[in-house]
């Protein structure tokens, strides 16, 4: 397909086709925005090419910015001279902290020639700064430029992994050489002063250099480059990720865009023992502790010891510097997706992870999930600079619920009394051989797990699963008022967090009581482990997050959890990081093995703020982001955003609108009025007449019907009812009934049976015409489904999807909105705002799995009357909302479905 180059306003877009109108659009407000340093929310339905227009976009501007930026840095190069009038116009090449004049940084009646000095030196170092900037740039793009066309590069360093593959296994044949020659014999006690005698364990000056990892000064200036400007694009999950890198690619900028995807070190480890531990926090751990013994070992040998140390853990041999820096340059020559950049790693024996983190300074596009982005502390951790970048959030309708979630913790009554079993049994068996502020620091954590424990009702002493609460329910507290009433309020949470994280407890903790059944011990000491192995397998089935299927699979290595104490360090760090924006869930139910803490974050902004701050632009983007009033008000007013910069665009669908038919039905074929409300949905009144309408349009609607449901609970209901008075049978004369599973391992195999039915029936007529899909609103078919053609000629919902009400945390949430949002008059207030949001949204999403590109068509039913209501109406996606039908009664609703279908061609 030839690339075809677009205009608008002067602005040229390169595409892979001729796009569509909405396409264009698209295009060129996204570039005003992330040239005048908005924050902009786009949404595009689903279907209408909203990746490309986001890469074209996006990358048409980087490419004008850095032609600018690079005709700035010529000219400045040539007369050495900066532009400082009034700062507003700066060249783009400028920092934040260089954009001020220095007219502005002086003080007041300070002589002029002071001011003149201090000027030019300042244009002085900045013309130092550019010249160091364009030798790396000059050499970073002759190192590429090599890698592209020079093929002896990758043959050297080939020969420089076979190399080491030998060296390691000789140095293998002579330890196994050595160990037959001892045997079994005791060594012989060394006489005084022939330790000096015996070789030290030797290592070459180049092993050396790759142990000192990317903390030294070799790598780092080798490794650590400028950070360009670029784009950071994040969504939710890898395959999201995959999908935008394949685009990337199928792109007029595949070629010359240097792109680095980053993941977790669980998506990208290629050492096998390490990726084996299964946990990705026991991933994380192990992995640090490696870097940690490579770095104390290159520091023994430097410092000489006199006497032999210890031997240490072994490093990985992934991390080599040299191996690294090749896998950096490759990872920038072409664009890859994670899959293949693993592939690359495994070639050129060099980690991934670390290769592609390395690669973040120079690269132009950076793609990324949502939590390495968001949570400061591991983008800090992944050297991720948002200082004057672009961000780019895709799949943004849920923005609020994922920061809200990666800042929230949650721990069970059997998590509490596990971690405090084992760092007991920890203590008893290493208490002799601890510092003083070790033990200080464990009795500080053993008394902070007995007092959660107590808090919930429990004994820490007894087992979880036999002990019954007396009092059950949930009740909220403020940070300062559960540390009260924790008794906890004496300890510095603060210094116990730190604690863990540099001594890495629970490491050793997971450590310990993998071993603790082989270990040697008095026999005292062992009939205490066995104690506790019986009591660690008493809390197992509790603990155990996916059950194994029975058959082949349930012999498939599971992987292992992490220790308990991992989450509780969670935990510890939520009551850390917030103060009147937090609260604690104490979640009382029948017994402490079922009970919970939970933190809670109110007010998610807090921690968007700083990506707002530190960003040129930021796009949140979406196929459906109907209602925006969240983002604005919750999220972008909250972080400090004002509203002039903010910017909305949204577009058409591009299929034809007679393609399209919605509807709201008020009432039902015997003038039942439809409300699903909790107190009238479960009346088998209301069952009965919404079997009636299903069974209707299932007469004339050609494929294959989702039906979605407020809840799991009430699909099952109406099912049973159904099942009871013969509705289900009528129903399945015309379509195969398939209802959602629970269990997410399930919905491939239903998807692929309800797929498999509609494409049968379509070639066999007969009376059964396709299939119907129970589903459930927030389930596994609501999101990230695609209900395409066929599969989805009739989506249906039944009632409107309000939260539960009752929610603690709900009302939490209101309470605290109501408090810190201001009242706009003529709206509701912005608790109730939230609930009527949080419905819509959920509407918004299951709707959007029909029609999924430019010749499908679908009819969508929206099942209640509370629909017809205008503020409702205006919070559908502008593409359904423009076109709705409000129907009273049942009649004129299924005559238009019925014309609707008709006009269409049958199942293909």
């Amino acid at each position: 397909m030839a690339n075809k180059t677009q205009e608008d306003g002067g602005i040229h877009f390169p595409f892979p086709f001729t796009p569509y109108s909405i396409q264009k659009d698209f295009m060129a407000e996204l570039y005003r925005v992330l040239d005048a340093g908005k924050i902009g929310i786009f949404e595009s339905p689903t279907g209408t090419g909203k990746s490309l227009s986001l890469i074209c976009g996006a990358l048409s501007w980087l490419r004008d910015f850095e032609q600018k930026k690079h005709q700035e840095e010529a000219r400045l190069l040539e007369t050495g001279t900066v532009p400082l009038s009034d700062g507003k116009d700066q060249p783009p090449f400028l920092s934040s902290s260089c954009k001020e004049t220095p007219d502005t940084l002086r003080p007041a009646g300070e002589p002029d020639w002071v001011t003149q000095f201090v000027q030019k030196k300042e244009e002085r170092d900045l013309v130092d700064r550019l010249k160091e900037e364009q030798v790396r740039r000059k050499k970073r793009e002759e190192r590429l430029q090599q890698i592209r066309h020079n093929a002896q590069l990758k043959y050297a360093a080939k020969r420089m992994r076979r190399e080491e593959e030998e060296m390691e296994r000789l140095l293998h044949l002579s330890r196994e050489m050595l160990a037959e020659g001892t045997g079994t014999e005791p060594l012989e006690q060394l006489v005084c002063g022939d330790e000096e005698l015996v070789l030290a364990e030797y290592e070459s000056d180049e092993e050396k250099g790759a142990a000192r990892g990317v903390d030294e000064e070799e790598e780092e200036e080798d490794l650590e480059e400028e950070h360009v400007t670029k784009i950071y694009y994040c969504s939710r999950t890898h395959s999201q990720l995959a999908q935008f890198v394949h685009e990337v690619q199928r792109s007029p900028f595949g070629k010359d865009t240097r792109l680095v995807s980053l993941g977790s070190r669980q998506n990208l480890c290629i050492n096998e023992d390490v990726k084996n531990l299964g946990s990705a926090q026991l991933i994380n751990d192990r992995c640090m502790e490696m870097q940690r013994s490579k770095h104390e070992k290159s520091r023994a040998e430097d410092e000489k010891p006199k006497r032999r140390r210890q031997e240490h853990q072994a490093a990985c041999p992934f991390y080599s510097y040299e191996q690294l820096q090749l896998l950096r340059d490759e990872v920038l020559v072409g664009v890859k997706d994670i899959e293949q950049l693993v592939s690359l790693g495994k070639e050129a024996r060099a980690c991934p992870y670390y290769g592609s983190r390395f690669a973040i300074p120079a690269a132009q596009l950076v793609v990324l999930p949502y939590q390495m982005l968001l949570h400061g502390a591991t983008r800090q951790a992944a050297g991720i600079r948002l200082q004057g970048q672009v961000v780019v959030i895709d799949e943004a309708h849920n923005l609020i619920d994922t920061i809200t979630g990666i800042y929230s913790a949650e721990v069970s009554g059997s998590q509490f009394c596990q971690a405090h079993s084992q760092l007991l049994q920890y203590m008893e068996r290493y208490g002799k051989r601890l510092k003083a502020k070790n033990l200080m620091y464990i009795k500080q954590l053993l008394y902070l797990l007995e007092q959660f424990v107590t808090v919930l009702g429990g004994n820490i002493k007894q087992n979880p699963n036999t002990q019954s609460l007396s009092q059950t329910g949930t009740e909220l507290k403020t940070i300062n008022d559960f540390l009260f009433q924790s008794q906890i309020d004496n300890i510095n949470l603060f210094k116990v967090r730190r604690y863990c994280e540099k001594s890495m407890v629970s490491r050793k903790l997971f450590g310990f009581t993998e071993r603790y059944g082989t270990v040697l011990a008095s026999s005292r000491e062992q009939s205490r482990l066995a104690g506790f192995q019986h009591f660690l397998q008493s809390l197992q089935p509790a603990l155990t997050e996916t059950p194994v299927p029975h058959g082949d699979e349930g012999e498939a290595r599971v992987p292992r959890s992490a220790s308990p104490l991992m989450h509780i360090e969670g935990f510890l760090a939520a009551l850390t990081t917030a103060n009147q924006d937090g609260r604690v869930i104490l979640n009382r139910q029948g017994s402490l093995s079922l009970s919970s803490l939970k933190f809670l974050l109110l007010n998610p902004a807090v921690h968007f703020a700083q990506v707002v701050k530190e960003c040129r632009a930021v796009v949140i983007a979406g196929g459906t982001m109907q209602p925006v009033s969240d983002f604005r008000e919750q999220l972008l007013a909250c972080a400090g955003v004002e509203a002039e910069r903010v910017v909305e665009f949204s577009c058409g669908h591009v299929i034809p609108p007679d393609n399209i038919l919605p509807l709201v039905i008020c009432s039902g074929p015997s003038s039942q009025q439809l409300e699903f409300t909790y107190q009238k949905r479960e009346l088998p009144q209301m069952m009965d007449e919404t079997g009636r309408i299903l069974y209707n349009l299932c007469n004339v609607v050609p494929g294959g019907v989702v039906c979605f449901f407020p809840s799991y609970e009430y699909q099952r209901q109406v099912h049973a009812h159904w099942d009871k008075s013969g509705l289900l049978a009528r129903l399945a004369v015309r379509k195969k009934i398939f209802q959602e599973p629970k269990r997410a391992n399930q919905v491939e195999q239903v998807l692929l049976e309800y797929s498999r039915c509609i494409k049968c029936c379509g070639h066999a007529g007969g009376a059964v015409t396709g299939a119907l899909l129970l589903s459930v609103v927030g389930g596994k078919m609501s999101e990230g489904i695609n209900f395409s053609d066929d599969l989805g000629r009739c989506v249906v919902m039944v009632g409107m999807p309000y939260p539960n009400i009752k929610s603690p945390e709900l009302q939490e949430k209101m309470a605290y909105l109501d408090q810190t949002l201001p009242r706009i008059p003529g709206q509701p207030p912005p608790g109730k705002a939230l609930v009527e949001n949080l419905c819509m949204k959920a509407v918004n999403q299951s709707i959007g799995r029909a029609i999924r590109h430019q010749k499908d068509f679908a009819s969508i039913v929206l099942l209640d009357h509370r629909y017809a209501r205008p503020p409702v109406l205006g919070k559908l996606p502008a593409w359904i909302r423009d076109r709705v039908e409000v129907k009273a009664t049942f009649g004129p609703a299924f005559a238009a479905m019925r014309k609707f279908h008709r006009e269409r061609p049958g199942p293909s």
